[in-house]
């Protein structure tokens, strides 16, 4: 199924929900294909990796990250920092 660059910007909803259903969109600009939409289907490909045991689940959840604390290197921000750099 082949879709110009201008009907891809007019009615994208319908030409992403083609490509979810299966679909390979071809996107052509003045005829000449130059890109291609199609579905991915990332949740039944991190199940099966699971399943075939190429992808091993968490066993606990991750910590949030903190950031460092505010020290004489970091205080004032990154402008601050890069002026102390170029002098």
């Amino acid at each position: 199924m082949e879709v110009a660059v201008s009907a891809l910007r007019a009615e994208l909803k319908t030409w992403i929900e083609a490509a979810r259903a299966g679909e390979d969109v071809i996107i052509t600009e003045r005829g000449v294909p130059v890109a291609r939409l199609t579905g991915i289907g990332a949740a039944d490909l991190v199940q099966s990796l699971v399943r075939d045991g190429l992808l091993t689940p968490a066993a606990e959840p991750r910590t949030p990250h903190e950031p460092p604390a505010a020290g004489p290197a970091t205080r004032g921000g990154m402008s601050s920092l890069v002026r102390r750099i170029r002098r």
